[in-house]
């Protein structure tokens, strides 16, 4: 099993990290390590001293598949959740001023957050869907896949082309503006329209 997470897919959020809009996907992978599940608590990492959240929209991967067209695509996941993106922005900040990559401040340890899976058949439009992240009950983040700048469909196409899709994957599909850092004693809750499939705390 192995993570895909999609960069800059919000118009917004490129705008707040002072990047360029893509003009095709951008990705990168967590390994299996980084996967927190089941509600448990993050632990804040010893290495860090600022560490993000990024809220997403996550999609389970049903089928194997490489070079997949984009018009069977949906064929390729059947479940969806809310997950949290951790990234050690100050690592990450060190590495890009060096020309370094920059995968420890993103593919660390519980780096991955996931919440509970929905099937896809429980929502009417996958390119309609509304999610949030409260911290300690206050909304930080909001999005509507709506308003991606890659459909579900375009990044799995495009991935693929590059990395052979399994079933079990994940792919974070992007985080919407309005990141920011976590701290010690925080409680996060996700939801995906308005249904909480996410709530953990950080120690």
């Amino acid at each position: 099993m192995k993570i895909l997470c999609i960069g800059r897919n919000y118009a917004e959020h490129a705008k707040e990290m002072k990047a360029e809009t893509p003009t095709e996907p951008v990705f990168f992978m967590k390994p299996d390590t980084a996967l927190l599940q089941n509600n448990s608590p993050f632990y804040y990492p010893k290495f860090s001293s600022d560490v993000h959240h990024e809220v997403e929209v996550v999609l389970r991967v049903c089928k194997n598949g490489k070079n997949i067209q984009k018009q069977f695509a949906s064929k390729y996941y059947d479940e969806v959740t809310v997950g949290i993106d951790f990234t050690a922005r100050d690592l990450q900040a060190a590495c890009k001023a060096k020309g370094l990559p920059w995968e420890k401040a993103k593919g660390f340890d519980s780096s991955g957050v996931v919440g509970t899976m929905k099937s896809k058949e429980d929502y009417k439009d996958m390119s309609n869907l509304s999610f949030k992240l409260d911290i300690n009950g206050k909304t930080v983040q909001e999005g509507n896949t709506k308003d991606v700048l890659f459909s579900f469909d375009t990044i799995i196409e495009y991935v693929s082309q590059f990395v052979t899709l399994r079933i079990g994957d994940l792919i974070y599909t992007g985080t919407p503006v309005g990141v920011g850092a976590v701290k010690v004693g925080d409680r996060l809750e996700a939801y995906l329209e308005n249904e909480k499939l996410l709530d953990f705390e950080v120690k």
